[in-house]
């Protein structure tokens, strides 16, 4: 029996795992029920290849879901970065938005293969949260938000966009409702 190795991943198990993760967001994105077969054949992998990165779909759907969010997150730094905090912090409120309206399907699949709801918490949590706290400093600190506002009030003043239905015209529900957000962040903010 071979020891799994730990470390990086050849290039070609690498360029193999992307291939595996682009086309399980696709097809999990369409149905939360695509099967496993279906994503490894038009992924161009072996059932093998395919079992060796992901053993089971909840594997396969966690790691997706982590990888979308990370996406989701890692905008936050380059947002700062480019544009000014309450620029950045709008912007990237949109992407969240975004993100969370077009993965409706992968919301589908993540019920079916978490049975705790701590699971999907735990995936999420931690790169949303560094977001968000990275954004709220820089915020804070150029005077356009109130002091003193953490990622768990941020999150739940957002919580409402997970009640839009993603089938429906939500943009302009969505940018109301994080506009609303904004205009509270931004009440009795030192620089105003």
């Amino acid at each position: 029996m071979r020891e799994k190795r730990e470390g990086p991943l050849r290039s070609d198990a690498q360029r193999n795992r992307e291939r595996i993760l682009a086309v399980a967001l696709e097809e999990l994105t369409r149905s939360g029920d695509a099967a496993l077969s279906t994503i490894a054949k038009k992924a161009c992998v072996g059932q093998g290849t395919f079992y060796r990165h992901f053993p089971s779909r909840e594997a396969l759907v966690l790691e997706v879901y982590r990888h979308e969010v990370r996406q989701v997150a890692d905008a936050a730094p380059r947002l700062l970065q480019a544009h000014p905090p309450e620029r950045a912090l709008r912007e990237w409120m949109d992407r969240l938005a975004r993100y969370a309206m077009t993965k409706a399907g992968l919301a589908d699949a993540m019920r079916a293969a978490t049975t705790s709801h701590g699971t999907l918490k735990s995936v999420a949590q931690g790169p949303l949260t560094s977001a968000v706290a990275l954004l709220l400093e820089a915020n804070e600190e150029a005077g356009t938000i109130r002091p003193g506002l953490t990622p768990d009030d941020f999150m739940l003043a957002i919580a409402g966009l997970w009640q839009i239905d993603p089938r429906q015209e939500w943009q302009q529900r969505a940018a109301r409702l994080l506009d609303l957000v904004m205009d509270g962040m931004r009440a009795g903010a030192p620089g105003r």
